[in-house]
């Protein structure tokens, strides 16, 4: 015979992957982006739980939830702070145009 009387609700996992994950505020309400003050966007999208902003200059900007890379910083930390993504800059290559999916961000680049 088995006994569940020592079961456990929440998974172990969980409680442990809760504390090593950095805190992501969540803004329900609209909220002023703070990006540098030279920066001129010219493109914005928004996924499930990220944003990603082009400038005229070309360079992409994204923050929020990476759990999937979704970021393009080739982690997956999430920040509430706007990163540039640095690949597309050490390429050589201009972001044109942003479009974020639910867990995923496509960029179209100039070479």
């Amino acid at each position: 015979s088995s006994s569940t009387g020592n079961a456990k609700l929440v998974p172990h996992q969980e409680k442990s992957a809760a504390k090593d994950t950095p805190f992501i505020s969540i803004q329900a309400f609209p909220a002023l982006l703070d990006l540098p003050q030279d920066l001129e966007v010219s493109g914005v999208s928004c996924g499930s739980r990220h944003t990603a902003v082009v400038t005229r200059g070309g360079e992409l900007y994204t923050w929020g939830w990476g759990k999937y890379g979704q970021l393009g910083h080739g982690d997956i930390a999430s920040s509430d702070q706007a990163r540039r993504v640095e690949h597309l800059v050490a390429e050589g290559l201009q972001a044109e145009e942003v479009v974020c999916g639910p867990w995923t961000t496509y960029v179209r680049v100039l070479e």
